[in-house]
């Protein structure tokens, strides 16, 4: 079996004609329906069914041709591997993030990438449906929300993030270190808009609980909604990583607890997608920074709501 029946093979199955199929290839009907029939014959299968002017892939058909997409996505991975080493280091890095905090994380990993690949050109996006971008081949790699529920991506679990309610210091609440999700009832809160991730995770956990929360004040900018708090405007509820990196010191971070509030974040690309060299080095650095941090230490708290 050649490389040349199988790519003729392939355009039928496209075309489901085998006159448009030749005009694709620039070969003749007549030819095309050789080289197919000396096909057939060599496996001793029926390909196609010939329905007058019509056809169909048989059900053999249909294993050959899910096997030679896997061959030429094989073959199309080798080239992008080489071309790689061809280009000595350089190309393109594309990261998406599905929320502030992970782009944000991100942005940290990036400057190491940089000093050690400094001829690729990087770039983070951020969106609420990043996975779909990975999958349509926008994204290289992506930070995101576990579960993953798409087939089509791997993901590499990364660390256990946590929901705080933060607050000035002369808030009445300031003088604890824990509170209970039932206490945040009846609070000013200065929150993102319901179509955010991160506004979601709160609803549902309220839900849970009996009761829906009603903010004072919608912001979709996190330094926006801090600068709120900061000047006495209510409270918000935040991820702890996104406090630390946002808190100048002037507010009190609060545990939530009965539920707490928590996701895992992963980082996740194509399954069959080539993963190169920087893209890897990133994924490396990422852990090396959620290791040495110690996110990664971080689990699930006894009576807690792991949403989505």
């Amino acid at each position: 079996m050649e490389f040349r029946e199988l790519e003729y093979f392939m355009a039928i199955c496209e075309e489901l004609h085998f006159t448009r199929a030749a005009e694709k290839l620039g070969i003749s009907q007549p030819a095309l329906s050789r080289q197919m029939r000396a096909l057939e014959d060599r496996l001793g299968v029926r390909l196609f069914d010939r329905l007058g002017k019509k056809i169909a892939i048989t059900e053999a058909g249909e294993v050959l041709l899910e096997q030679s997409g896997k061959i030429f996505s094989n073959i199309k991975s080798v080239y992008e591997q080489i071309e790689e080493l061809q280009k000595v280091k350089k190309g393109k890095l594309i990261i998406g993030a599905m929320s502030e905090e992970l782009s944000q994380l991100a942005s940290v990993v990036f400057l190491e990438l940089h000093h050690k690949w400094p001829k690729v050109q990087t770039k983070i996006l951020m969106s609420d449906n990043i996975e779909e971008k990975v999958i349509r081949n926008e994204i290289d790699i992506a930070l995101t929300l576990m579960p993953i529920e798409n087939e089509q991506l791997r993901n590499i679990p990364l660390y256990i993030e946590e929901y705080y309610l933060a607050v000035p210091y002369d808030h009445p609440l300031a003088d604890r270190d824990i509170v209970e999700l039932e206490e945040i009832r009846d609070l000013s809160l200065v929150l993102c808009p319901k179509n955010h991730k991160c506004r979601k995770l709160i609803d549902i956990a309220c839900s849970s609980m009996g009761f829906a929360i009603q903010p004072i004040i919608e912001l979709t900018e996190v330094k926006s909604i801090l600068s709120l708090v900061k000047a006495g405007i209510g409270a918000t509820i935040l991820p702890r990583t996104l406090l630390d990196s946002e808190n100048d010191g002037t507010l009190k971070a609060i545990k939530i607890e009965s539920p707490a509030i928590c996701n895992e974040i992963a980082v996740v690309h194509h399954k069959e997608k080539y993963i190169g060299s920087a893209a890897r080095s990133f994924i490396d650095l990422l852990i090396a920074y959620v290791k040495k941090t110690k996110l990664n230490e971080t689990v699930y708290p006894e009576n807690s709501l792991v949403t989505f």
